[in-house]
């Protein structure tokens, strides 16, 4: 009896460690420090010892269901921007800069191809982002996840200077709410869209007329990442009174998280394109429209909050960074706070 025989293959994951080198080398920075395969990344925060106040924020998170469609579509190169999107929107949103990331990889069986493919993903979305992939873990777990499955999840650390950082006591009655248009569901929700379509190969990959693609092409579109379009915004001295990743629980969960007592966000449905998908998945499930902008993006992946006289050169910046963006609605006064539909 040996380990093999118990089901973890060491020689796999030193192959699957040799082929995803190549995409992690392309992350690198100049404040890394040391190779890939010790057994700690390390980070040299040298460069940044001139601010007032360095801050170090970070953030974790995952795909969630999602990968079961990767798992049916066998396409597993954008998961990994997923995940890395999660993490460093999250640290956008706090003014931050994404400096590292590390991932962590469960599996029923290491395919070292599959995982070479993951880590690709993951490389991207570093790249997207400025991030230096800098470490992770592949773990193989027979007899916990199913050989064809795995889950992928990451940790994200940025720096910001603390001065800069949004302060949600500057939002008032009036201010401006800007939102930045999503790719697509992103990567929530997924557990409710597996309950509307059925999510097998065939269904996936048929071509739906309304979507201009197939169903599993615009629901695996990844996550948008924010962290260089955010940067243009700060570089072109638009102060960001606020800021919001709409993830799990859509807008009336997290855009409330930017947002002082007595102060209440007014959203102009009628203000941007809400991509088809949405429609679709409201239709097809017959989801309330309280329950979908509960539970998905709704076509808004980020909503800053600004001056009113601020929020045309708002735009017009994400949109020179390549990005769409719409004023949807304004802030409000109001006792009970939250978000208000109209």
């Amino acid at each position: 009896m040996d380990y093999k025989s118990a089901g973890v293959d060491i020689e796999a994951g030193y192959k699957a460690v040799e082929l995803m080198k190549k995409y992690v080398d392309e992350t690198q920075r100049s404040e890394c420090i040391g190779d890939l395969g010790g057994f700690s990344g390390a980070f040299s925060l040298k460069n940044f010892m001139k601010m007032k106040k360095p801050t170090l924020v970070s953030g974790t998170d995952g795909v969630g269901t999602k990968l079961k469609l990767a798992f049916e579509m066998d396409k597993h190169d954008t998961v990994g921007i997923d995940c890395v999107a999660m993490c460093v929107n999250d640290i956008a949103c706090a003014g931050g800069e994404p400096l590292f990331f590390l991932d962590y990889i469960a599996c029923g069986k290491n395919e070292p191809e599959k995982i070479a493919s993951i880590v690709k993903g993951v490389a991207e979305g570093c790249k997207l982002s400025g991030a230096a992939l800098i470490g992770g873990e592949t773990a193989e777990m027979p007899g916990f996840y199913p050989e064809n499955e795995y889950d992928l999840a990451g940790f994200a650390v940025g720096i910001v200077d603390e001065d800069a950082m949004p302060d949600k006591k500057n939002i008032g009655a009036g201010d401006a709410l800007v939102g930045i248009a999503s790719s697509g569901v992103h990567s929530n929700g997924f557990s409710l869209v597996r309950k509307i379509f059925k999510i097998t190969h065939e269904n996936l990959s048929r071509y739906r007329e309304a979507l201009g693609s197939s169903l599993g092409e615009t629901l695996l579109k990844p996550t948008k990442i924010y962290v260089k379009t955010l940067e243009k915004v700060r570089d072109a001295d638009i102060k960001i009174k606020g800021c919001s990743h709409i993830t799990g629980g859509g807008f009336f969960e997290n855009i409330p998280r930017m947002l002082p007592k007595g102060i209440a966000a007014r959203i102009e449905k009628a203000s941007y394109p809400v991509p088809p998908i949405f429609e679709l998945i409201k239709s097809d499930g017959g989801v309330d429209e309280n329950m979908m902008y509960n539970t998905f993006n709704m076509g808004i992946g980020m909503v800053l909050c600004v001056d009113k006289k601020d929020a045309d050169a708002l735009v017009e910046t994400v949109r020179a960074a390549g990005e769409e963006a719409y004023i949807i609605g304004q802030t409000e006064e109001s006792s009970e706070g939250g978000v208000r539909l109209c």
